[in-house]
C-alpha cells in the first residue's frame, strides 16, 4: 500500500478487489502497452521489418516494467506513452529501434484500454455469476414464506418472500445478460494511424498487406476491432458499457434501498449482516445502521452520472479526435469498474448471510393480513346469495373500526369484529371464514412463479 502522506483515491485502497485494482493498475496498463508493441512486431516479421532475434529480445524485456524511470522520462517530455517507449527501447538494445513503427499513440493506448475492460468485464460477469446463484438460492429457500406486499409504502396484500427476491432476481439477470453481450461485442481501435485511414500502415505494407497485419493482431489478441475509427474507437463504445454499468447499480441500488426500509426496526424483517465486534455508531451504541446497504446505495448514486460523462465524450470529440476526454477517463472507467467491483461484492456477502426475522415477519402480518382478507370475505358472500352493496358497507365499517384500534397501538381485532357479525356470519361458515382470513391462501402464484425464476436464472448462468 503507498503512502499516506498524499491524498489517495478511495478505490486505490478502500472500494473494489485487489483484482480490480490490478486491471486497472499502472503496471497493468504498461504490460499491456508492451504486449501490443510486441504483437506488432511479431505481424512485422513477415514483411522483414522485425528478425526474429529481435522479435526474441522484445518477448525477454515484456516483463521489465521500471515505472519509476518512465515517470522520470515523462517529466520532460511529457507524454506517458512515449516515456514508457523509450524505457522499453533503452531496455531492448538490437530491437529498440524498430518499436512503435507505423503506430500513433491511440493504437497502443486504445487497444490496451479495451483489453482492460474486457478483463474487468470478466472479472465482473464471473461475481455475478455467483451472485445470481445465490440469490437463485435464497429465492428457493423463501418461495412459499409469506410476507406482507407494500404498494405506496402502505401494507398491501400478501406475497412471499421469494417473490419479492425473485423481482430482484429477474432484473438482475436481465444486467447479466446485458453485460454479457457488452463484453462479447467489445472491439478494439485496431491499427489505423494518426485519422484512422490506416495511412502508415499502407505506406509500409501496401493495402492488402495493412489488412494483413491488423488481422494478424487481432487474431493474436483475440479482439477484434472496429472498421471504421478516427483516431480512436468510437466513444460510443465507452457510453454503452457504462449505461450497462449503471443499469446493473440501479438494480443493486433498488434491492438495497428496499432492505433498509425492511430493516428498519419498526418493520425489521430483514436485515444485512452485522459483525460481533461491529460498531453502529460511535454516539448511540444500540444501533445497527444498514451501512452495507448504504454503502451501495451510495457508490450507485455515483455511477449513475458515468454515463452522463461517457455521453459527453462521445458527442463533443470534434471531427477525428480531441483531447479533451482524456483526463476524465483516466478515472471514469476504472472508478466505475472498482464501483460495481465493490457492489457485487457487498451484495454477494449480504445475500450470503441475510437475516430473515421471522418475528416480526409474522407480526406484520399479523397487525396488517386480515385487512387483506375482506375482498375475499366480500366475494365469498356474494358468490353465497348475499346483497353485495350490503356487505361490502358492513365490511367497510368494520375495516375503519379496525384500523383505530391498529392506530391506537392494539393488536388488530378485525378478524373477530367479522367472526361475531351476523350479517355476515350467515353467509360464511366458520371454517370458510378461518381460511378466507388466511394469508398463504392469498399469494396467488407467487410461490410458483418464485420457483420458476430461480430455475431460469440457474439455467442460464450455468
Amino acid at each position: 500500500m503507498s503512502s499516506f502522506e498524499n491524498y489517495q483515491s478511495p478505490f486505490s485502497w478502500r472500494y473494489g478487489s485487489p483484482e480490480m485494482r490490478r486491471i486497472w493498475g499502472e503496471e497493468n496498463k504498461r504490460r499491456l502497452w508492451r504486449r501490443l508493441w510486441v504483437a506488432m512486431a511479431e505481424a512485422q516479421i513477415e514483411w522483414n521489418l522485425v528478425t526474429h532475434a529481435q522479435l526474441q529480445e522484445l518477448k525477454e524485456n515484456e516483463g521489465n516494467i521500471d515505472i519509476q524511470k518512465s515517470l522520470e522520462i515523462e517529466k520532460h517530455i511529457h507524454h506517458d506513452l512515449m516515456a514508457e517507449l523509450k524505457v522499453f527501447a533503452e531496455q531492448c538494445t538490437t530491437a529498440g529501434g524498430i518499436i512503435h513503427l507505423g503506430a500513433t499513440s491511440m493504437d497502443i493506448k486504445d487497444n490496451a484500454e479495451i483489453l482492460q475492460i474486457a478483463q474487468s468485464l470478466d472479472l465482473l460477469l464471473s461475481r455475478l455469476r455467483v451472485l445470481l446463484g445465490n440469490l437463485a438460492g435464497c429465492i428457493e429457500q423463501y418461495a412459499a414464506t409469506p410476507v406482507m406486499a407494500f404498494t405506496h409504502l402502505q401494507p398491501a396484500e400478501p406475497t412471499t418472500l421469494g417473490y419479492r427476491l425473485a423481482n430482484f432476481g429477474q432484473d438482475l439477470l436481465q444486467d447479466y445478460h446485458t453485460l454479457n453481450e457488452s463484453r462479447k461485442t467489445l472491439k478494439g481501435k485496431g491499427f489505423k494511424g494518426a485519422v484512422g485511414n490506416a495511412a502508415s500502415y499502407q505506406m509500409l505494407y501496401g493495402e492488402e498487406g495493412a489488412i494483413r497485419f491488423e488481422k494478424a493482431i487481432s487474431q493474436k489478441l483475440e479482439l477484434p476491432f472496429y472498421p471504421i475509427t478516427t483516431q480512436t474507437y468510437t466513444r460510443k463504445q465507452d457510453f454503452s458499457i457504462l449505461t450497462a454499468l449503471s443499469s446493473l447499480a440501479a438494480t443493486a441500488y433498488k434491492f438495497a434501498f428496499d432492505l433498509r426500509f425492511l430493516q428498519s426496526e419498526t418493520i425489521g424483517e430483514l436485515a444485512e449482516p452485522f459483525g460481533a465486534e461491529q460498531v453502529g455508531s460511535s454516539a448511540m451504541p444500540f444501533k445497527r445502521n444498514p451501512i452495507l446497504c448504504e454503502k451501495i446505495d451510495s457508490l450507485a448514486r455515483s455511477l449513475s452520472a458515468a454515463p452522463l460523462v461517457a455521453w459527453n465524450n462521445y458527442a463533443h470529440s470534434l471531427l477525428e479526435r480531441t483531447l479533451d476526454d482524456s483526463a476524465n477517463r483516466r478515472s471514469l472507467l476504472p472508478e466505475s469498474f472498482l464501483s460495481v467491483d465493490e457492489i457485487l461484492l457487498t451484495l454477494i456477502h449480504i445475500l450470503e448471510n441475510i437475516q430473515v426475522k421471522t418475528v416480526s415477519i409474522q407480526k406484520t402480518i399479523d397487525q396488517f393480513g386480515p385487512f387483506s382478507a375482506i375482498e375475499r370475505i366480500l366475494m365469498a358472500a356474494v358468490q353465497n346469495g348475499a346483497n353485495r352493496q350490503e356487505i361490502h358497507e358492513i365490511l367497510r365499517q368494520l375495516s375503519l373500526k379496525a384500523w383505530e384500534a391498529v392506530q391506537s397501538g392494539a393488536n388488530n381485532p378485525l378478524v373477530e369484529l367479522v367472526r361475531h357479525d351476523h350479517e355476515i356470519m350467515q353467509w360464511i361458515t366458520p371454517d370458510a371464514l378461518q381460511k378466507l382470513f388466511d394469508v398463504k391462501e392469498y399469494t396467488g402464484r407467487a410461490e410458483s412463479l418464485a420457483r420458476e425464476m430461480a430455475q431460469v436464472i440457474k439455467q442460464q448462468i450455468a
